[in-house]
């Protein structure tokens, strides 16, 4: 059906196939499954030996090596989801994910490697205070460091992802509006928590097995955040 007669039929007020709400519930299902499909592909190779590890804090340097093909599958998801239209006539998740890991994956691994040496030096930190001569108080910054990092990475996942920026100007915006957009940072804490408590109460795997819904999660609670982006600082790539 061509564009003149969706609008035509629009005018009219008559429905178009794929247009319901129960339609649009599957479509975001479908995009959902197929996204959680190609992302549990792309971390794979880091997801096995992440699993296999004793859970002590002492491994923190090999998670950080296993969790970097998670940054671009990440990106690739968000922007997936991103471009999701709700229409069943329109469902191409599998070429956007493709699309998005490929526009994506340089500009995110520079955001997400820095990231992960830091919270591995954190945690191997914390794991062994003794040696590394951190006072009880030091820890609890530590603790207060890695948390905000953590948020200043999950805006910076979703710049870098709809939005074309150099590297350097996506952690200066990741930075600002982790103030600016104070819901959107308290919304992102909530994700957080929920993902440190599905690992602590089961396992990576679980918590990959959920990957899809919490990065669309993390879209919609980053809604404030991607508007005033585009309005204001434009370069918008996810057309």
């Amino acid at each position: 059906m061509s564009e003149q007669q969706r609008a035509g039929r629009a005018t009219s007020g008559e429905r178009q196939f794929g247009e319901g709400p129960l339609a649009r519930v599957t479509a975001l299902i479908y995009s959902l499954l197929v996204v959680e499909l190609l992302l549990l592909l792309t971390v794979l190779p880091g997801l096995v030996p992440t699993v296999l590890l004793a859970p002590d804090a002492s491994n923190a340097p090999l998670v950080a090596l296993f969790a970097i093909p998670l940054g671009p599958a990440l990106s690739a998801a968000l922007f997936a989801l991103h471009q999701h239209r709700g229409d069943l006539t329109d469902l191409r998740p599998f070429g956007r994910f493709w699309r998005g890991y490929r526009l994506n994956a340089v500009g995110v691994l520079q955001i997400w490697i820095p990231y992960l040496v830091g919270m591995a030096v954190i945690a191997v930190n914390l794991a062994h205070p003794e040696s590394a001569g951190v006072p009880g108080w030091w820890a609890v910054v530590l603790v207060l460091i890695a948390l905000v990092a953590s948020l200043w990475v999950a805006n910076a996942l979703v710049i870098t992802s709809l939005y074309a920026f150099r590297a350097r100007d996506v952690a200066r915006l990741a930075v600002y509006f982790l103030g600016r957009t104070k819901g959107v940072t308290l919304g992102n804490a909530g994700l957080l928590v929920i993902a440190a408590g599905i690992t602590y109460a089961t396992s990576e795997a679980i918590l990959a097995l959920l990957g899809s819904v919490l990065a669309f999660g993390l879209l919609v609670t980053c809604r404030p955040m991607t508007a005033v982006v585009r309005t204001e600082f434009t370069a918008f790539t996810g057309a």
